[in-house]
């Protein structure tokens, strides 16, 4: 079992930044897949960015490659999204999710159910 708690949402401007950071109850050290998702208003959900813990692999959504990125600290228990040159359509709450049997193919493709959710922190960017 983990929690997962999100924080670091709020109100930016376009061209802004942001760090979005998901506290976990133990650490992810052990082959985690650990992933951004977002969801806006009348939208599907879509993984933003994703981390396999076991070799440190990441994938990001061609929509946020080059302005997003995914890390996690050294006590590998807090998950990180620092997300640069904001755009409107990166509206959306965000949430962190987890899962400990996603291998690194199928974490990568963010497209597999996952196990543990926080509970989402909203992101707003005005133009």
């Amino acid at each position: 079992q983990v929690q997962l708690v999100e924080s670091g949402g709020g109100s930016v401007q376009a061209g802004g930044s942001l760090r979005l950071s998901c506290s976990a109850s133990r650490n992810t050290y052990s082959s985690a897949c650990m992933t951004w998702f977002r969801q806006a208003p009348g939208k599907e959900r879509e993984g933003v960015a994703t981390i396999y813990t076991g070799g440190g692999s990441t994938y990001y959504a061609d929509s946020v490659k080059g302005r997003f990125t995914i890390s996690q600290d050294s006590t590998w228990k807090t998950l990180y999204l620092q997300m640069r040159s904001l755009k409107p359509e990166d509206t959306a709450m965000y949430y962190c999710a987890a899962d400990f049997r996603l291998r690194r193919d199928a974490c990568l493709t963010m497209r597999y159910e996952y196990d543990y959710w926080g509970q989402g922190t909203q992101v707003t960017v005005s133009s």
